[in-house]
């Protein structure tokens, strides 16, 4: 079991797939944490932006805007957001990409949900 602090973590999760982002966040509603789903990467940027999550869960391979695009976004609106990709596929020079940009893990779809929430707590907590 993941051990939480005594302030739930704030988590934005940005997929197109509705299905991912229900089970995501499920899975993370599981431990106590304050979990924002949003399908639109502009609305997503907008409440990050206005509200700075502790940690953002991104996809990258989205219709109007890819995830790298987004985690730059964001990381300019909201600099203090750690960035976690979770995608359904393993492209090396993407996973470069995000890593070169600061995000704080990068996980396939279909990951483990221990090693998952792990990576969620250790971005959220990275002292």
């Amino acid at each position: 079991m993941i051990a939480l602090s005594k302030e739930a973590v704030s988590v934005f999760l940005l997929d197109d797939d509705p299905s991912i982002l229900k089970a995501t966040s499920r899975l993370l509603d599981s431990v106590g944490w304050k979990v924002n789903a949003f399908t639109d990467p502009t609305t997503f940027l907008e409440h990050a932006a206005a509200r700075r999550p502790d940690v953002a869960i991104i996809d990258i391979l989205m219709p109007d805007m890819n995830g790298l695009e987004v985690q730059a976004r964001l990381r300019r609106v909201s600099p203090s957001t750690r960035v976690i990709i979770l995608t359904a596929r393993d492209d090396p020079s993407v996973r470069r990409t995000a890593m070169n940009a600061g995000a704080s893990a990068f996980f396939i779809k279909g990951v483990e949900s221990g090693e998952f929430l792990a990576g969620v707590k250790a971005a959220a907590d990275p002292d």
